[in-house]
């Protein structure tokens, strides 16, 4: 029984610690302001490439406090003449207030189009910005 705890207290501490450790490093990739709220989309690189990527959302109020936007979605698009326009959805989950992690996967570089939705107790809301991804 007691090596059952010990095998999971180190399974959980050998899940969390790498989490913990990337979220430390993260740099801001585009910061963009929507009426009352600061959307800031961080990487650990501070960019995206193709292939997938691991990327922090953060919202904070006017007061710089995180700020609880509820249910969170990021989609992006990239327009191609002559063609219909590459979308891509994200995988968004809660990480603490005011903050989500998620992951995204581009088939190749070029400049997306990202939209942010927000639907929660500081209000219902979005933002488009462009990140290039390279």
């Amino acid at each position: 029984m007691m090596m059952q705890r010990n095998g999971a207290a180190i399974l959980v501490l050998a899940l969390t610690v790498p989490a913990l450790v990337w979220a430390a490093d993260l740099k801001p990739i585009k910061t963009q302001r929507a009426k009352d709220v600061t959307v800031t989309l961080f990487s650990e690189s501070g960019r995206w490439k193709p292939g997938p990527n691991r990327f922090v959302l953060e919202f904070t109020s006017a007061d710089k406090k995180p700020a609880d936007v509820g249910k969170v979605g990021l989609s992006t698009s990239m327009s191609m003449p002559g063609m219909a326009p590459m979308i891509a959805g994200a995988t968004v989950e809660p990480d603490g207030p005011g903050r989500y992690r998620g992951t995204i996967s581009f088939p190749d570089a070029g400049d997306r189009q990202v939209t942010v939705s927000w639907d929660g107790p500081a209000g219902k809301g979005s933002t488009r910005f462009t990140v290039p991804v390279r």
